[in-house]
């Protein structure tokens, strides 16, 4: 068992949202008795058309638990969104349980205008598996080439993780969305998804993607929306004082792991190889990717964004903390880092004195050069929660 390092409350009540297979129900089981707790499964076809046709059941069988029950879970509650307003309405009885509710699509609740409970219940995400949580079991190889999704880091036959990784494309990422968006239209949204993981890092060009999967501008980004609200995805502005004006400009697209990128654009079977482009994006995704997940878990609430300045600077990642301080990261997938790989950085510390300059990097040892901190990705990791 793995321990999770997201710390969820036993007396609260509380949304816990992840995209699939990132172990939600493994770490409730793991943190809630089965005899103190009912869990309704809305991915049971019985439970979902039982309480699709009369949610009011939900609050007749909450009623008549046993006293011993003092947590209800509902998983995937984006299915059925009039179960909220149930959930409310018993939320605000006397001796009421505490609901724990799982989803892995926002979409479906914020489109539908669900009641999410007026702050009665608390917001956690889950991510697949981090560094921290896999301690000495971590490989940055692994890591890079099948992501950290739980059942898929873990499998020992590789053949076999590549065969889940399809799965989850051609399953998950097909159907699942497909049912939670309403897309209609299949085909053009596959062709989309290929296209946007080739891209996946890069400063999003619309109209080129709409070109190239003969899809319209529009339903460009309208498919690109869909895969943030189905929390497959996020995006990353550039960094601007102002904070309108980030959200005009374009943003980059990061998939929410890094294996599955790899599985959308057909290089599963292609060994990752130091020195090459390709390995060059995976460690930049892997970086940026956890170092949102350790911000997140360690309640750091960090302002993310790039830099990218008219004369071809550009900056991967730009941390600002609620006090103020800008940090500048420059992620190099080299274990040898010269002058050459920090004309960037120092650029932007020409523009913006104050901010602190990192390049992480694969060197073995941290170093200081012209006040730019060089250093390896675990020791960022380290840094990066105590800002």
């Amino acid at each position: 068992m793995i321990s999770r390092k997201i710390q969820l409350p036993k007396n609260q009540s509380f949304f816990l949202f992840g995209p699939r297979q990132t172990g939600k129900s493994t770490l409730l089981r793991s943190l809630f008795a089965p005899a103190h707790t009912i869990t309704y499964d809305l991915l049971k076809s019985e439970e979902y058309l039982r309480f699709s046709e009369h949610p009011e059941l939900l609050r007749a069988e909450v009623q008549a638990r046993k006293p011993t029950v003092t947590h209800i879970i509902i998983d995937e509650v984006q299915r059925i969104p009039a179960l909220l307003n149930e959930v409310h309405w018993l939320i605000e009885q006397p001796n009421a349980p505490f609901f724990i509710l799982t989803g892995s699509s926002a979409r479906k609740l914020k489109r539908s205008e669900a009641n999410l409970l007026a702050g009665r219940a608390l917001t956690y995400q889950l991510f697949p598996l981090t560094t921290e949580e896999l301690g000495p079991q971590f490989s940055l190889m692994r890591a890079l080439q099948f992501g950290t999704i739980p059942s898929i880091y873990i499998e020992n036959d590789d053949e076999v993780a590549i065969d889940r990784l399809h799965a989850y494309v051609d399953t998950y990422l097909k159907e699942e969305i497909e049912r939670e968006a309403q897309i209609r239209g299949i085909a053009p949204f596959m062709r989309f998804l290929t296209l946007a993981a080739m891209e996946n890092g890069n400063q999003i060009n619309y109209s080129n993607i709409a070109r190239q999967a003969g899809i319209s501008y529009q339903t460009i980004k309208s498919y690109f929306q869909v895969l943030e609200d189905t929390l497959i995805g996020q995006f990353l502005f550039p960094y601007l004082k102002s904070q309108r004006q980030r959200l005009t400009k374009h943003p980059k697209f990061y998939f929410f792991d890094t294996g599955v990128v790899r599985a959308l654009t057909k290089k599963l079977r292609v060994p990752l190889q130091p020195g090459t482009a390709e390995f060059g994006s995976a460690f930049e995704h892997f970086v940026i990717l956890e170092t949102m997940r350790l911000a997140r878990y360690h309640k750091r609430d960090y302002l993310f964004s790039y830099y990218r300045s008219s004369t071809g600077v550009e900056i991967d990642l730009i941390i600002e903390t609620p006090r103020g301080k800008t940090i500048a990261v420059e992620i190099k997938s080299s274990d040898n880092i010269d002058g050459t790989d920090l004309r960037h950085l120092r650029s932007f510390g020409k523009q913006y004195p104050e901010a602190v300059l990192y390049c992480v990097s694969r060197v073995p040892h941290k170093r200081v050069l012209d006040s730019i901190s060089i250093l390896p990705w675990q020791d960022f990791f380290q840094e990066i929660i105590t800002l």
